[in-house]
């Protein structure tokens, strides 16, 4: 489980593709801290930790993950959101994050407004996942609060620590990114669905 709390970035070293998987190796400065089998979110999708080598690490995606993701469009060089899962007793900051990407999404503006940014995204809404207003969303695994709720758009209003210390300031309208939806939100819909 995760807190949607980044905790740095990382910058992809190289892209190694073996028949349906996908070796993405990472530079970071918590790979010193890492442990072979150690689960790390990346962009909000929990991947293993396979091998450390000095400053890299290695994590493998299996072909469902680089279908249901953004990892399809990763290229050498770029940056992704980075948080280890959470302890027992530490504060959840952040809410609930599972680490399992729901469905992707496209950023469609961004608009600075007196020093801080509302980015919209919109989303396939046939897929049943929902956001409402004030609740939680999770954009390439940072906890953000939904503004602006729509049936298949939001916005979420960016601060400059978070647009400078994650991969917001490298979205830009076009920019396809992870979702994950609230998970009561999504236990939710789901009985609704079961009641009818």
């Amino acid at each position: 489980m995760f807190t949607g709390i980044i905790e740095t970035l990382g910058r992809i070293k190289s892209i190694e593709k073996e028949r349906d998987n996908v070796h993405f190796t990472i530079t970071s400065g918590i790979t010193s801290e890492l442990k072979i089998d150690q689960s790390v979110a990346h962009n909000g999708v929990c991947l293993t930790v396979v091998s450390i080598d000095n400053t890299d690490y290695t994590v493998t995606a299996i072909k469902e993950t680089i279908e249901k993701t953004n990892l399809s469009s990763w290229k050498t060089g770029d940056v992704v959101n980075l948080e280890r899962a959470m302890r027992l007793g530490d504060r959840l900051d952040g809410h609930i994050v599972q680490g399992h990407v729901d469905q992707i999404g496209q950023c469609v503006a961004v608009n600075e407004s007196n020093g801080s940014w509302y980015f919209t995204f919109r989303y396939d809404a046939t897929l049943n996942n929902v956001t409402i207003e004030k609740g939680s969303i999770t954009v390439n695994g940072v906890s953000l609060t939904v503004v602006n709720s729509k049936l298949n758009e939001f916005s979420v209003a960016i601060i400059p620590y978070t647009y400078e210390h994650t991969n917001f300031h490298t979205i830009k309208e076009g920019t396809i990114i992870n979702l994950e939806f609230d998970v009561i939100g999504k236990y939710i819909s789901r009985l609704n669905e079961l009641r009818k």
